[in-house]
């Protein structure tokens, strides 16, 4: 399976996205335009089950020029292979974000994937299963500008102010966990040490990281990335895993929180805090002159100070 797939090299993925959007990449901004899916040939489908009163087919956008898919309810997870010889055995399954309702496959997923990989790590992106939306673009679009009400005032730590910690992401969670064991499966094959294992997850994804890190009994991950996800503090478990974790001051998840950081803390668990003065909300690997943009370059150097980058 792994020759195939070194066959197939991500490098080909984003040829063909690239093609895609070639002919409207002047578009850089905010306005959600049409996209055809991309084709996905390293995706592996991960078997579990479709979405209740799903009324679209899967559908891709683009907005601020990344690509978007929406309406997901067949997970996959695609591979990102190292270089032959560079692979250290750590692997990290990526869970893009999106409100659980789309998925920014570019900005937080492939472009995150590959960084990974160019550092020696077999990267796995995690196209996992969405909450229904409207099956015409234009009524998405109306959904997605629709007005917002102003943000919460500004709490103390000990109060979780994000509406998505109460979802039920039981679908999300159990392609989580698809994702983990299929990777055990084939770890042999693709160079990847089990008990080096993590999880990074932006936004939404870092919901989902930290969801699985709490209720998941299969996934036992080494370490977790939550970024730009909610800040409100949680129950650890015995045994958490090491966690590096990223926001930005202008973010609106952050609203003067420190809560999960707190309990990692007072669970006398390793934790790492990184708080930038700016950088909004879906950075991914950063956008121009934000302080923000050092975050993989410090989550790199964390991994490798805890012992995670080692050879296999």
């Amino acid at each position: 399976m792994k020759n195939f797939y070194n066959k197939l090299h991500y490098h080909l993925l984003y040829v063909i996205l690239f093609q895609c959007l070639a002919l409207t990449s002047f578009a850089q901004d905010g306005t959600i335009y049409p996209l055809d899916a991309p084709k996905e040939p390293n995706a592996i489908p991960l078997g579990t089950g479709a979405v209740k009163d799903q009324p679209a087919k899967e559908t891709w956008f683009r907005q601020w020029g990344d690509p978007m898919a929406r309406n997901i309810s067949t997970a996959t997870l695609t591979p990102f292979f190292p270089e032959k010889g560079k692979a250290n055995g750590a692997a990290v399954i990526v869970a893009p974000g999106g409100g659980y309702r789309w998925l920014s496959m570019g900005n937080e997923g492939w472009e995150v994937a590959e960084a990974l990989a160019k550092k020696g790590i077999t990267a796995f992106v995690l196209k996992y299963r969405l909450f229904p939306t409207a099956e015409k673009l234009e009524d998405f679009t109306a959904w997605m500008n629709r007005p917002r009400p102003p943000a919460p005032p500004k709490t103390d730590s000990t109060k979780n102010t994000n509406p998505m910690a109460q979802m039920d992401l039981s679908n999300q969670l159990q392609d989580a966990e698809a994702a983990y064991a299929l990777i055990l499966k084939n770890a042999k094959e693709w160079g990847v040490d089990v008990q080096r294992i993590g999880m990074i997850g932006f936004s939404a994804g870092a919901g989902l990281t930290m969801h699985c890190t709490l209720n998941s009994k299969t996934m036992k991950l080494a370490f977790i990335g939550p970024i730009y996800g909610g800040m409100g503090p949680v129950k650890v478990p015995e045994n958490a895993p090491p966690m590096f974790n990223v926001i930005a001051s202008d973010d609106f998840l952050f609203n003067g929180q420190f809560g999960i950081i707190d309990s990692w803390f007072k669970a006398k668990r390793p934790v790492e805090f990184h708080l930038y003065q700016n950088g909004g909300h879906g950075f991914g690997l950063g956008n121009p002159n934000r302080t923000s943009n050092k975050w993989f370059d410090a989550i790199t150097h964390w991994l490798e100070v805890n012992k995670f980058l080692g050879k296999l």
